[in-house]
């Protein structure tokens, strides 16, 4: 209501882990009534997210480059338009025959890919805020401009890129932008609970600490029947 603008990613894990998807015992088996973990994950989440997103639309875009084992869905990218969450479900579906699942897990790539359209918009930002003239309006036309980016990854919790990841993530507790993963599946979540920071604040490698705890992590198998 503020004029902030939110652009909503989702991350979807296609990683070899989560097990053929023509295999009933895969996360991402569709099973005869419709929905696996992953979809119901998106529903849960995207239901709640849409609403907060300017125009509604959410597109999809696929990419293997960088080592990226994702493939996503933007806001802010200008690919194949999807109409709220009810979109991102059936891009979902659409894209999941023509995926080839295979490993590593790294979660830096999409991350940082997130992360630099959140440092052009803070810097569009704070360029449009210092020319702006000294009067009344400045406060509208901030607010006007503000924009905020909210990451959802789905993931079976398998990671390969530990490291990197609490790197990213430091390097973007400074910006515009959170982060929501929610775990499918029976896996061992540790790696998860820890990038959440909930016990002490995220460190990078080398010791820097997070401005700020923008990580949300959620098991979904322990909340997937509470209303």
């Amino acid at each position: 209501m503020g004029g902030c603008q939110i652009n909503f990613t989702v991350a979807i894990d296609f990683t070899g882990s989560n097990g053929d998807p023509r295999s009933p015992q895969s996360l991402h088996y569709i099973s005869p009534q419709g929905v696996n973990e992953y979809l119901s994950a998106i529903w849960s989440v995207g239901n709640v997210i849409q609403d907060y997103d300017r125009c509604g639309n959410l597109t999809l875009k696929p990419t293997h480059t960088g080592g990226v084992r994702f493939h996503y869905v933007n806001a802010s990218l200008i690919c194949r338009c999807a109409a709220g969450v009810v979109g991102v479900v059936e891009a979902y579906r659409a894209c999941l025959p023509q995926v080839k699942l295979y490993g590593p897990t790294n979660f830096s790539p999409i991350i940082n890919h997130v992360a630099c359209f959140a440092k052009e918009a803070l810097q569009q930002t704070t360029a449009s805020i210092t020319n702006c003239c000294c009067c009344s309006k400045c406060g509208v036309v901030s607010a006007l401009l503000q924009q905020y980016f909210v990451l959802l990854i789905i993931t079976d919790g398998v990671i390969t890129d530990m490291d990197e990841t609490r790197n990213a993530i430091v390097n973007a507790s400074r910006l515009p932008m959170s982060i929501i993963i929610v775990g499918v599946g029976a896996a061992d979540f540790s790696a998860m609970e820890f990038l959440d920071g909930d016990d002490g604040r995220l460190r990078s490698l080398s010791g820097e600490a997070a401005m700020r705890d923008i990580v949300q992590f959620v098991p979904f198998r322990q909340f997937q029947n509470v209303s």
